[in-house]
Formats: C-alpha cells, sequence, structure tokens
C-alpha cells in the first residue's frame, strides 16, 4: 500500500463530502495535520498518512497509484452499481 498525495486526500474527501472534523474523528488524525497536509505545509508521517488512507478508503474512495497519468481517486460502487 502506497502513501496517498495531497490532493488525493482533498478529492477524496470532497469525492465523499467528508469535512476535515469528520476525517480527523474516524482517522484518529488532528484538524491541523489533515490542513496542513492538503494545503502542502508539511508531509505527514506515513502512518498518519496510512490512517487517512484506510479511513478515506472505509468510508468509499479508491485510491490509483500513479500510471503514468498520476496518481487518482475514485469513489467505490455499492451492491446497486451506483456510486457511494
Amino acid at each position: 500500500m502506497s502513501v496517498i498525495t495531497a490532493e488525493q486526500c482533498l478529492g477524496a474527501r470532497a469525492m465523499l463530502r467528508l469535512t476535515r472534523e469528520q476525517l480527523a474523528e474516524t482517522s484518529e488524525v488532528a484538524v491541523a495535520t489533515i490542513a496542513d497536509f492538503e494545503t502542502g505545509r508539511r508531509q505527514p508521517h506515513v502512518r498518519t498518512n496510512k490512517a487517512l488512507r484506510d479511513a478515506l478508503e472505509v468510508a468509499g474512495a479508491i485510491f490509483v497509484d500513479e500510471n503514468g497519468e498520476g496518481p487518482g481517486v475514485r469513489l467505490r460502487k455499492d451492491e446497486s452499481g451506483e456510486n457511494q
């Protein structure tokens, strides 16, 4: 499992309609750390990045690793085929 970028974190949060506060609660990462990461002020520790990624994946995000087009994020589909 690779780390996610600030853009992937911000994009996933927006797609899932999660506030920083909601992500902070589910990931157990401080709101200030999430804000600093998403705005490029600092890169979190690998374990912090993993906690953010895990929380966003549980909420329905799928992270696409670098594939020549750049990293990305999309939403997981539910049983009916609709995006979550």
